[in-house]
């Protein structure tokens, strides 16, 4: 199953005094993301995480993408669009850092996350049971 979670935010910019753009580094707990849960299959627990990060910061990309990719592990694809979408309008972009360690802008990487949604990247992979053999 591919894996993108973010494994944690790495800097934001987002406007001030209207015309200016700041960027602060955070220190984002991976806990906060759920990305240990998302890696290892226990994506009910990453949800709940994820659901409770988003009360707390609506706009946040890392939670949006992170939570579309648990929704879209459990087959509900109209929620993950939804929070895929979401993490490419927010007015807060980042510059996030993904499981594989690789630095990526919010809105491409919600992007990415909405173009393998569409290929259907993130269902597991069924194999006919005529292809299942049993050896000694």
């Amino acid at each position: 199953m591919p894996f993108i979670a973010l494994a944690i935010a790495v800097a934001t910019s987002s406007p001030v005094g209207g015309d200016s753009a700041s960027t602060q580094m955070l220190a984002e707990p991976e806990a906060k993301l759920a990305s240990a849960a998302l890696a290892s299959g226990r994506d009910t627990a990453a949800i709940r995480t994820l659901e409770r990060e988003l009360d707390l910061r609506p706009d946040d990309p890392a939670v949006l993408i992170n939570l579309g990719i648990a929704y879209a592990h459990r087959g509900d694809d109209q929620k993950a669009r939804a929070l895929f979408k979401a993490a490419m309008a927010s007015d807060d972009k980042a510059d996030l850092e993904t499981a594989d360690g690789s630095t990526t802008d919010s809105r491409k990487l919600a992007r990415k996350a909405l173009s393998m949604l569409d290929r259907g990247a993130f269902r597991p992979i069924s194999v006919p049971k005529e292809t299942l053999t049993l050896r000694d």
